[in-house]
């Protein structure tokens, strides 16, 4: 495939809201390239604390910055892209599979829910880094169940989320589940929870009344 123009942020700078990014074009995508399973999309959100969300106000700040179709293509893309913990509180990103929007209303989406896992400041990029190396090499073992990652940065903490497309079968959510403490390494007392975005839906709240595991 070939990539349109994707904007990204000089790592040297901190990124505001509306700029996130300088120019560069992919490369076309050749037969020399090692293809990935999926394409994937970057999307990047931010908003004011301040204002109530919704579902017009969230599509509104969410920007896609970048498609990637093969291995290099993401290395590429992702050497210039910033650091999660170099963005400023309330900012996101987002790895989805191209044609799904990381959105609860999404098609593929609507009838699923994510994991969540919260973390201390200082350790997002680092496991923002493994969770998309685990999705982009199929490491989650589930078919096409795994629609996106994301990682929240907070004023307070951080947030990495898998979201996956059916959210009342437990098998496949808990061998997403699984695979999560064994990709991120993530010690045998780490709570992690699970939120359906129907229940987002109703609460309009991304990781408030989740249900709790261990």
């Amino acid at each position: 495939m070939t990539c349109n123009f994707t904007w990204i942020k000089s790592l040297q700078q901190k990124p505001e809201p509306a700029d996130v990014c300088s120019k560069i074009l992919l490369p076309e995508f050749s037969p020399g390239e090692h293809p990935l399973q999926y394409n994937y999309t970057f999307w990047y959100s931010r908003r004011t604390p301040s204002r109530p969300a919704n579902t017009q106000s969230y599509e509104q700040n969410i920007r896609q910055i970048g498609t990637v179709a093969s291995v290099e293509q993401f290395w590429k893309f992702y050497s210039h892209l910033v650091r999660p913990g170099d963005l400023t509180g309330h900012s996101d990103f987002h790895l989805f599979k191209e044609g799904i929007k990381p959105m609860w209303e999404d098609e593929a989406n609507k009838n699923g829910g994510k994991w969540i896992i919260r973390l201390r400041k200082g350790l997002a990029s680092r496991f923002w880094e493994n969770i998309i190396l685990a999705m982009l090499g199929e490491q989650f073992m589930v078919g096409e169940e795994v629609c996106g990652v994301v990682v929240s940065i907070r004023f307070q903490e951080d947030i990495l989320s898998i979201w996956n497309k059916t959210a009342n079968d437990q098998v496949t959510t808990s061998r997403i589940r699984d695979t999560l403490r064994r990709v991120l390494n993530l010690p045998p007392n780490t709570i992690m929870e699970y939120k359906t975005h129907n229940d987002s839906l109703k609460d309009n709240s991304s990781f408030r009344n989740t249900k709790i595991t261990l």
